[in-house]
Formats: C-alpha cells, sequence, structure tokens
C-alpha cells in the first residue's frame, strides 16, 4: 500500500507524560546520590555538584576560576595527564558554572566509570591550581571577554541584568578585566577549599546504570568526609536601576533591545499561568512577537520572550536585534503586543495550539536519560514537588484566558518594565 502524501497524518493532543521516578540513594558519607537508570545505550553521565557559585564567593572571580581549574592539575596528575585520562576512555568533562552553583560533569562508557570517578575524586580532593595554567586560562578568558564586549547583543544582556539587579548582586554581575587581572591563585585554592574540597555535594547518576554503578560512586565519592562551611555569605542587596539605558556604540549597524523586569521562581502559584502568558506574546515560532515584528514588519530575523526563573530569584526578558534606525518602533510594537493581550482575551483557537505546541515541546524534551537528569536535577535543587513535572502538562492545560488577560495586566504594565537597548 502507497502512502498518501497529499493526506495529513492523524494527530493526537498530548495530556500526560510518565515522568520517571529516580532512585535515591544515601552514601556512605550521608551525601544524596539520584539515580536516574533509564536508555538503552551504555553510556552515563556523572554530575557532582556543590553550593560554589558567584553567590558564595568572598572574592570577585574567584568561583569561575576554581571549578574551571579542577582538570589543569592535582597533586598527582598534571593537566596533560588529566586529559590523555579522559581521552584514552573516550569522556567528556563539563565543568559549568553559574551564579547559584558550580557542577563537574562528565559522559562516557558505563564500563568506564570506576575510570572516570577515580580521576574526578582526585580532582576534588587534590587540585593544586599550577601558576602557568591559571595564566593561560586567565589570558584566554580575557580574550574571550574582549571578543564578546564588542557584540551589542552579549552587552545588552549583562547590562539587563545590572539593570535588574545591581552590580554588587550575583545576578547582577559580570566579568571585567580589572577583577579577572587582579585574581591570585591563592584566591582560587582559599575557595577550593571553603566550597568543594570535603564541602557538602550532591551526585546525579543517570544513563545504563545499576547497582554495581551505585557501589562505584559510594567507593570514590562516598568515604570522603564532608563539613559544612562555616564562613558567612555577603550581603545580597539588589539594587536595581529604574530608567531605560540607551547605550550607544560607534560605528554600530544593529541595536539589541532588552525589555523585562524581575520576576518569581517555579515554585510561585502564577508560574504556569505565566509560562503559557509568555509562550503567546514571545515564545515559540508562531508567537504573537514573531508574527507582528519578524513576518509581518520585517525589523528581525528573530525575537523571543522568555521567563528565566533562578534559585534565589528570576526574571522575564523579551530580547531581539534590529536596524538601528527601527529601535524605538520595535519597542513600539512590543508595547501594543502587550496592551493587546491587557485589553482582549486570547482566542480558544490560539490558546489551544499554543498548549498542543508546549504539551509537544515538553515531551520531546524526555527523550534521553541525560534531558530525564536534568529536570530531576532541577526538581532537587530548586526543592519542587515530586509531581511537578508528572502533572506539567495537566497544569498547562487548566490555563485560562481570562488567567493570561491577568497576568499580562499584573506584570507586564509597560511603565514598570526595564528597557535596555545597545547600537
Amino acid at each position: 500500500m502507497q502512502l498518501d502524501r497529499t493526506q495529513a497524518p492523524d494527530f493526537r493532543t498530548i495530556e500526560s507524560v510518565q515522568f520517571p521516578t529516580p532512585q535515591v540513594v544515601t552514601l556512605d558519607n550521608g551525601r544524596p546520590l539520584y539515580v536516574v537508570n533509564v536508555g538503552e545505550q551504555p553510556v552515563v553521565r556523572l554530575e557532582v555538584l556543590f553550593e560554589a557559585g558567584t553567590w558564595h564567593e568572598q572574592t570577585e572571580g574567584a568561583s569561575f576560576f576554581t571549578i574551571k581549574m579542577l582538570t589543569e592539575g592535582t597533586k598527582n596528575f598534571s593537566s596533560a595527564q588529566i586529559s590523555g585520562h579522559f581521552d584514552k576512555i573516550g569522556a567528556f568533562v563539563d565543568l559549568s558554572h553559574t551564579p547559584d552553583r558550580a557542577n563537574v560533569m562528565v559522559y562516557g562508557l558505563t564500563k568506564h566509570l570506576g575510570s572516570i570517578l577515580e580521576m574526578v575524586s582526585e580532582m576534588l580532593q587534590e587540585a593544586t591550581f599550577p601558576e602557568k595554567e591559571f595564566n593561560d586560562l586567565r589570558n584566554i578568558t580575557l580574550q574571550n571577554l574582549r571578543i564578546n564586549l564588542e557584540k551589542n547583543a552579549y552587552v545588552a544582556t549583562h547590562q539587563f541584568k545590572k539593570h535588574l539587579f545591581g552590580t554588587a548582586h550575583p545576578y547582577g554581575r559580570s566579568q571585567n578585566e580589572a577583577t579577572i587581572k587582579a585574581l591570585l591563585t591563592s584566591d582560587l585554592q582559599n575557595f577550593y577549599h571553603q566550597r568543594i574540597k570535603g564541602r557538602p555535594f550532591r551526585v546525579f547518576l543517570s544513563g545504563q546504570v545499576g547497582e554495581k554503578e551505585i557501589a562505584l560512586v559510594n567507593q570514590f565519592l562516598g568515604q570522603q568526609k564532608t563539613v559544612e562551611s562555616i564562613l558567612e555569605l555577603p550581603s545580597r542587596e539588589i539594587t536595581p536601576q529604574t530608567e531605560p539605558l540607551w547605550l550607544e556604540k560607534e560605528g554600530a549597524v544593529q541595536s539589541s533591545i532588552r525589555v523585562g523586569r524581575r520576576l518569581f521562581k517555579r515554585q510561585h502559584p502564577d508560574f504556569y499561568r505565566m509560562i503559557v502568558a509568555n509562550e503567546i506574546l514571545g515564545g515559540y515560532f508562531g508567537s504573537r512577537l514573531m508574527k507582528n515584528i519578524r513576518e509581518d514588519k520585517g525589523f528581525t530575523y528573530g525575537i523571543s520572550a522568555s521567563l528565566v526563573p533562578m534559585r534565589q530569584e528570576g526574571y522575564w526578558v523579551i530580547g531581539t536585534d534590529v536596524k538601528k534606525e527601527f529601535a524605538q518602533v520595535t519597542l513600539d510594537e512590543v508595547q501594543k503586543e502587550i496592551t493587546s493581550l491587557q485589553n482582549e482575551l486570547v482566542p480558544a483557537d490560539e490558546l489551544e495550539v499554543v498548549k498542543n505546541y508546549m504539551a509537544g515541546e515538553f515531551a520531546g524534551s524526555l527523550n534521553t536519560p541525560f534531558e530525564i537528569a536534568d529536570r530531576v536535577r532541577l526538581m532537587v535543587l530548586e526543592g519542587l514537588d515530586v509531581d511537578f513535572y508528572s502533572n506539567y502538562i495537566q497544569r498547562l492545560r487548566v490555563v485560562t484566558a481570562e488567567e493570561i488577560q491577568n497576568m499580562a495586566r499584573e506584570y507586564w504594565q509597560w511603565n514598570e518594565l526595564q528597557r535596555v537597548i545597545v547600537g
């Protein structure tokens, strides 16, 4: 039977997903291990996560460089030997850093988990922060920063966050040459001892794993004694700026626009209503902002609206890049679309399309064990309910047009939104 390509295939809406429950194991030292045993391929991802982000540093910049230097030398291995160790077993190392935390993540074959853990344990307990490697990393970071500072989009994003939170707050702070140049290896060693070596951590193990792999984690990471840091955190006062910022850049052809405000975390009762409202305004390719500013006006290749919930705070932002001469009219059109949502109910067919799209996108984001583990990690770190993702689609489905209008009226008043334009 030949397929009739003139007929669209049948479809059905996604009403729910089965979100797997992680296995929670307590290691011998009392640290938690979260296991996501999903997948048909013999691959594994190990994550060891510390409360060691910008939020926890005494010296500005120390947290970023400390986590990035963990593979640059230990008591028993040089940088080249560490790199060679992971290369030999085909493992990939990702050292990530956020304002809230730091993460050591390694991907590899399940059969090599013991070798992975052996080196990770060495990095977490015996890092030495050699001077040459630190200078090399600092020079690379400075060069990347100089390149980024020439990009309007980079500058606009960082100026926007500084506008929301202030330069003293971890969420408003960004890298700068002066603090990078002032850092010493002793600053990194201090942060390492304050926040990583012998400090509490969480472990996430995902992929094709079982009792043997759990035992290996306990063997290498469960025997390390940990104690809480006794250092007090510096003040985290938020000092926002309220006036719009127009930052001129000589010779710039385009302007990068950021519009938004501080908002809430995932635990807030308006979270689900807000993500649906955001999707309609600018969250996907068929959104109102895309139809207006990209398709109808031709001002930009893309414009998006996003919720960015973090551990302590959150924010909402609209971002786009347009020709300089279109900057003000783009802002006017953004305001027009927001006003429309405040004054008119979203039609039922548009709301249904958006809900179906969001349900499909969510279901599609759970295809691999590592994607599932990402969700598990977020639930654990942000203290979300165990049914947060199991009931995710149902909670989207019940959002009404009236609730979306209320969200637009309560959170998108134009005179309360921060505006940053660079270009």
